[in-house]
C-alpha cells in the first residue's frame, strides 16, 4: 500500500493567524483553492482508489477535484486537527502564543499530557491517530490519497515512522505539503516524500513551520 498524505490548503483563518483546531470548520480561501488546483494538476493521473479526509471541510475542499473525478471518498474524524480548546476561533495573543510554545516545548520533552487552552493533549491525539494508522493495512486498496491538518499530520507521520508522539515537533508542514509512504512487508512505513511542495509555484507556498 502507498499513501499520499497532504495538508489542507490555506484558509482565511490561517492567513489571519486565527486558531482553527478541530472546533472551527473554515473553508479554503482563494489561495487555498489555487493550492488544491495545482495539487490536482500534478497528481491527477495517479490512480488513487480512495480519498480519505478528516471530518472538517477544509480537507475535502482541498481534494475536491479528485472526489469529483469519481474516486470513492470517506471522512475520518480520527485525523481531525488537534483541539486547541479555548483558543479556537481567536487570534493569537502574546499570552496564548507563550502558552502554546511552552506546552509544545513540553511535548518535545516527553510531557505529552500537556494541553493548550484546555483542549486535546498530545497523548490523546496520538491515540486517535494510531487508530487511523492501524486501520490502513486492513483496507483492500493499494493507493490512497489522505488529507489532514498541520499538527495532526505531524503526529500522524511521526507515528507512521515508528517514532513516539513526543518527536512530532521535528516535522514541518505547509499548506498542501505532500508526504508519500509505502507499507513494507515487515509492517513499517517508508517515506520517500516529506512535505513536498514541488507542485506549487513559489507564490503559493504558505504555512511552513
Amino acid at each position: 500500500m502507498t499513501v499520499y498524505i497532504v495538508r489542507h490548503g490555506q484558509t482565511e483563518f490561517n492567513l489571519q493567524g486565527i486558531v482553527q483546531g478541530s472546533g472551527v470548520d473554515a473553508s479554503l480561501n482563494d489561495t487555498g483553492r489555487e493550492q488544491g488546483r495545482f495539487l490536482y494538476e500534478k497528481y491527477r493521473t495517479v490512480p488513487f482508489e480512495a480519498v480519505l479526509t478528516s471530518g472538517l471541510k477544509r480537507t475535502w475542499e482541498t481534494v475536491d477535484a479528485f472526489i469529483k473525478d469519481g474516486i470513492p471518498w470517506e471522512r475520518h474524524p480520527t485525523i481531525n486537527e488537534m483541539s486547541w480548546g479555548s483558543h479556537e476561533g481567536k487570534k493569537g495573543t502574546p499570552e496564548s502564543i507563550a502558552e502554546y510554545q511552552s506546552i509544545k516545548d513540553g511535548w518535545g520533552l516527553g510531557e505529552i499530557d500537556g494541553r493548550i487552552g484546555g483542549g486535546e493533549s498530545a497523548r490523546e491525539m496520538g491515540e486517535r491517530l494510531q487508530t487511523f494508522i492501524d486501520h490502513l493495512p486492513t483496507r483492500d486498496e493499494k493507493l490512497l490519497l489522505i488529507c489532514s491538518h498541520g499538527r495532526a499530520m505531524c503526529g500522524l507521520v511521526t507515528l507512521m515512522m515508528g517514532r513516539p508522539i513526543d518527536r512530532m515537533n521535528e516535522l514541518r508542514h505547509s499548506n498542501t505539503g505532500l508526504w508519500r509512504a509505502t507499507l513494507q512487508e515487515e509492517g513499517n512505513w517508508h517515506f520517500d516524500l516529506l512535505n513536498d511542495r514541488t507542485h506549487l509555484p513559489e507564490s503559493l507556498i504558505s504555512g511552513s513551520w
